[in-house]
């Protein structure tokens, strides 16, 4: 596809239960979710109203048992992935599953960096009849609701992460905000200093494990909020104000997968 090594191209909801995460997030952020209610261990699609953002992968039983978790996973694009995945390891990180090939949408592998926070890389294959088609489920430069709008990472040692992705992805670390005790909230861009796709943070106390957390735009935060809490969810965070006006909150699913949402307010 014509998006760059190191772009996000697609998240994914690794779910207990899909029937409860497709009724959460149609009240909470408006997306359609395949049912596929023949078919209850079978991926499904996640829709916003323009086409696919994400997709939902059911946990099997045997998958809990293994130790899986109800979580939401970030892909980024790489140009090799059996080559990403040898430097991965090399820099000190992990491979959770080799590289596979993935029939008619390309060849991934689950990995993990050196402080242990799970994503997937991978190199789609672009269909036949649009060769340059670009994935939007990170909405980098346009905002777009239902889709991606931020990638944040809290970790357990910020310049060791910094160093990891920079290398691997080319990502550029540039600008920062102060936040006290807490240490400082530094800005990532694309390699080709395009936009910013996120952050890098430190993990804070009560954080349980250092993790991705991905931000999903809403038409209007404080309705979303309202429906975390009516639909079985857990607000962790609450609305704040952060720079160009919109609000940011974190929030759990009914299963226990954090998230975020950034959107304007009424």
């Amino acid at each position: 596809m014509a998006n760059n090594h190191g772009d996000f191209i697609w998240y994914e909801l690794m779910t207990s239960d899909a029937a409860g995460a497709r009724d959460f997030y149609a009240a909470v952020i408006g997306w359609d979710i395949e049912t596929n209610s023949d078919a209850p261990k079978v991926y499904r699609m996640i829709s916003a109203s323009d086409g696919p953002v994400a997709g939902l992968l059911p946990l099997t039983a045997d998958m809990l048992a293994g130790g899986a978790h109800p979580c939401w996973m970030g892909y980024i694009t790489v140009s090799d992935v059996d080559a990403c995945a040898a430097a991965i390891k090399d820099a000190g990180g992990s491979i959770c599953m080799e590289p596979w090939d993935i029939e008619g949408v390309g060849r991934a592998a689950f990995v993990a960096d050196p402080q242990g926070v799970m994503f997937y890389i991978m190199k789609p294959i672009p269909p036949a009849d649009n060769p340059d088609a670009q994935s939007t489920s990170f909405a980098a430069e346009t905002p777009m609701v239902g889709h991606c709008a931020w990638n944040e990472l809290s970790t357990t040692d910020p310049h060791a992460a910094k160093a990891f992705y920079g290398a691997l992805f080319g990502w550029v670390q540039e600008g920062d905000m102060d936040m006290g005790p807490l240490g400082k909230y530094e800005f990532w861009w694309d390699g080709a200093k395009r936009f910013m796709l996120g952050a890098v943070m430190p993990k804070m106390a009560e954080m349980p494990v250092p993790f991705w957390t991905y931000y999903f735009r809403v038409p209007d935060i404080d309705t979303a909020c309202a429906a975390i809490s009516a639909h079985g969810g857990t607000v962790i965070q609450e609305p704040i104000e952060i720079p160009g006006g919109d609000y940011s909150l974190v929030a759990a699913d009914p299963q226990g997968a954090a998230f975020g949402l950034v959107g304007a307010r009424a």
